[in-house]
């Protein structure tokens, strides 16, 4: 998995970042996933136990200070300006603790080191303390990036087919319906997906991510399921204890509004990644894996994309290779760019118009109207 010899290199499109509305080619492309990793620096592909814990240790500590700040002097503070102090502390203490879900996110990938059990113990810990079952979301991700982009197995924000609208969509189509839809999805659309599979594929029954014996999991997943479960539970229950004792207001304004910025952040950063109006969908007859892990964007989130680790402008190299380390995919994503050339795309919008633009285009997918190309779907508006 190294640099060496020369490989195949497209010529660069520019346009295509100046351009990132222009739809991406989706003909099998001309290069393989083995020159692709060929053309990425050996180095990026090993993991370091003490560098994957030092980012552990700097969130950790950030999130701390944070909390005892707040804990120790914000009632000290005049009322007006206590009033502006928790809205500062809920946005950026919500920032950092998405910084560590994503490190929890490179547990998940065997990322994080070279020891699957270190990974999931470490995960375990990081995503049990922000209400996420780790193993249930591990297995379900999994699937996700086996089938990106496929209209029948992918696993998160899966696009609907016109004919699969429902009969209220057309009263959603308006400015006032798109702010309710991205505020019901920005705070509850984590939930009920881990819930209730919304936004998920279709299966044959009641999909749940803490059933361990539901369609998503196989015979040998469930135990671990369990395990998920019980780490969640362990938290609520540590949970419930700090509310007796602190009072529920306390841990809402110290953890629970920092939790729905993670949670937001979370299904933002998820929706962006994979709906743009330049990707296309496949299904059966069109999809292959390649093509589906290509119809993703990089996205531009300034200074957040250091707090967020680099998930956000490097999610192409990421779905690419997923076991290598965040603190090297900005490396391999300048390495790579020469060979995906058109198949590459970044989009630079600033992160909260590019929201709105997408829920008003994006709305559901269908293939161009005379293309001999039926199993390639792109999104369309006009319902």
């Amino acid at each position: 998995m190294g640099a060496g010899g020369r490989t195949f290199v497209p010529p660069a499109n520019r346009k295509s970042e100046a351009d990132p509305l222009k739809r991406v080619p989706f003909e099998k492309p001309p290069f393989s996933l083995s020159q692709i990793k060929k053309a990425i620096p050996p180095h990026c592909f090993q993991r370091s136990v003490l560098r994957s814990f030092s980012y552990v240790i700097y969130d950790l500590t950030i999130a701390f200070c944070l909390y005892y700040v707040a804990t120790h002097y914000f009632h000290t503070l005049p009322r007006p300006l206590s009033f502006l102090a928790w809205p500062i502390y809920w946005a950026v203490q919500g920032c950092i603790l998405t910084g560590v879900w994503v490190i929890a996110h490179e547990c998940g990938h065997h990322a994080f080191s070279d020891y699957q059990l270190l990974d999931d113990i470490v995960g375990l810990v990081l995503h049990s303390a922000l209400l996420v079952p780790y193993f249930s979301w591990k297995y379900s991700h999994r699937r996700h990036h086996s089938n990106t982009g496929s209209l029948e197995r992918d696993e998160v924000f899966v696009p609907k087919q016109k004919s699969g609208m429902k009969w209220y969509s057309k009263y959603l189509n308006n400015p006032l319906g798109r702010v309710l839809t991205l505020v019901i999805t920005l705070t509850l659309g984590w939930p009920l997906y881990l819930a209730f599979n919304v936004s998920g594929r279709p299966y044959e029954r009641f999909a749940c991510h803490y059933d361990p014996y539901g369609p998503i999991y196989t015979d040998r997943e469930r135990m671990q399921i369990y395990i998920s479960d019980a780490g969640v539970l362990a938290v609520c229950y540590g949970l419930f204890h700090l509310a007796m004792a602190k009072g529920l207001a306390w841990v809402v304004c110290v953890y629970g509004v920092p939790l729905l910025v993670v949670n937001g952040f979370l299904v933002l950063i998820t929706f962006l990644q994979h709906t743009h109006p330049a990707l296309p969908h496949y299904n059966s007859s069109e999809w292959d894996w390649l093509r589906g892990a290509l119809a993703t964007v990089d996205r531009d989130y300034g200074i957040l994309n250091k707090v967020f680790h680099n998930i956000t402008d490097t999610h192409v190299a990421h779905h690419l290779i997923s076991t290598m380390p965040h603190y090297h995919a900005m490396e391999a994503t300048k390495a790579i760019k020469p060979i995906l050339g058109e198949y590459y795309r970044l989009d630079e919008t600033p992160f909260v118009k590019a929201m709105w633009r997408e829920a008003r285009e994006c709305i559901y997918v269908e293939p161009d109207h005379g293309t001999e190309h039926k199993g390639v779907f792109w999104y369309k508006n006009k319902l």
